[in-house]
């Protein structure tokens, strides 16, 4: 007589413990590939996948032309079953080439020059306002202003700035260049910029139009379409740690976070135009060759 197992077959012998969706599996993270993220249901196809702040980030478009930021790994769906989004592999090897060709130019896009060694710093200076001004220079600038011999400088704002320009005493062989924050007509340093010009033809001052110099980098470099809005009387960059959700309360979480945001600049590319071009004026201004000074 045959027994019948009421029990079935081992239950242990399956895997028990998968979810009802199935076990999230590794898929490249191709363009055009849609997907859904599970936290917050946002679907949309793959159109770039980029490091951002230190990490991989996946960005998705709807079909409102939509735009969104999201880590790469897990916690996705493509066709309703979880996935875990890796990088692209053709798009790996395309960045190996693109950086291959990178590597003939510096980040500001000039021709790289080699085996040449800095030259010793020239009388001419750039002045721009704060340490994270003059980090983002040396990031974008810094091997053309090596091979110019031009230092940059910091100013503790520009309240001052006519009277430094008077000790600084520019002359056609020392030049000055500055870089001011926040420029745009009405404001106070509008106002001073327009005085202390009239100190020496010698002395070019540019600026940009941003609040901090944090927002003249590029928001698509943090997964953001536009810088968030700070309302008057709020601390800007206390407000904008805040806004993208990092640690805000304090000096060194302001520093930890402009780590983060320079991080997310690899070249000139990255920055806005008005900063750009202001910059490379100063450049020009002070580099001046000798036979066409005045």
């Amino acid at each position: 007589m045959a027994v019948t197992d009421r029990y079935g077959a081992d239950v242990l012998s399956t895997d028990w413990r998968a979810p009802k969706r199935g076990r999230a599996q590794p898929v490249e993270a191709s363009a055009g590939l849609v997907v859904e993220d599970v936290d917050t249901g946002w679907c949309g196809a793959v159109v770039l996948v980029e490091k951002a702040g230190g990490m991989q980030v996946v960005h998705l478009e709807d079909r409102r032309g939509r735009r969104k930021g999201f880590p790469l790994g897990p916690g996705f769906l493509v066709d309703g079953k979880p996935v875990i989004l890796t990088p692209p592999t053709a798009a790996r090897r395309a960045q190996v080439q693109a950086a291959e060709r990178a590597a003939s130019r510096t980040a500001s896009g000039s021709v790289a020059v080699r085996a040449q060694q800095a030259r010793v710093a020239s009388r001419s200076r750039i002045w721009v306002e704060g340490k994270h001004d003059a980090e983002l220079v040396e990031k974008i600038w810094g091997d053309d202003l090596r091979v110019e011999g031009v230092v940059v400088e910091m100013l503790d704002g520009v309240d001052d700035v006519t009277a430094l320009i008077k000790d600084f005493a520019p002359t056609p062989d020392r030049r000055l260049g500055i870089l001011v924050d926040h420029l745009v007509p009405g404001t106070k340093e509008t106002r001073i910029v327009g005085e202390a010009s009239k100190v020496s033809r010698h002395v070019k001052i540019l600026g940009h139009p941003y609040v901090d110099v944090w927002q003249s980098v590029k928001p698509a470099r943090l997964g953001l379409t536009a810088w968030p809005v700070i309302e008057r009387g709020r601390s800007w960059k206390h407000g904008i740690l805040e806004e993208l959700g990092w640690p805000h309360t304090t000096q060194t979480d302001v520093a930890l976070g402009w780590k983060k945001i320079l991080a997310s600049v690899r070249s000139y590319s990255d920055v806005e135009p008005t900063l750009l071009a202001s910059v490379e004026e100063l450049i020009d201004f002070v580099t001046v060759p000798s036979s066409d000074r005045e």
